[in-house]
């Protein structure tokens, strides 16, 4: 995530809930690496379960301070809708 991103923060949560464009959550741990903020635990098995390629575009929406909605983009800029599936206990959020 950019600095800038991070200046809406009173502190930089530990985790986000990321929550799609149905409405279903995961859980992703933040970890700061070098000055920047980065999606750490969750954050590849999320990618991975909503099938996100290289050349998708996610984008990134602050919705609280600890829940991000997340928009994904095909290569033809088309919304990736996902159904919420069985994700993995660790890291699906509960509400």
């Amino acid at each position: 995530m950019p600095l800038d991103f991070t200046k809406h923060f009173v502190a930089v949560p530990t985790e986000f809930k990321l929550r799609n464009n149905i409405g279903c959550s995961w859980k992703v741990t933040v970890k700061l690496m070098n000055g920047r903020v980065n999606l750490d635990q969750g954050w590849a098995t999320y990618a991975a379960v909503h099938r996100i390629k290289i050349s998708y575009m996610v984008t990134f929406k602050l919705l609280t301070p600890d829940t991000l909605k997340v928009i994904i983009f095909d290569d033809d800029s088309i919304e990736v809708v996902n159904k919420c599936g069985k994700h993995d206990e660790v890291f699906a959020a509960k509400e």
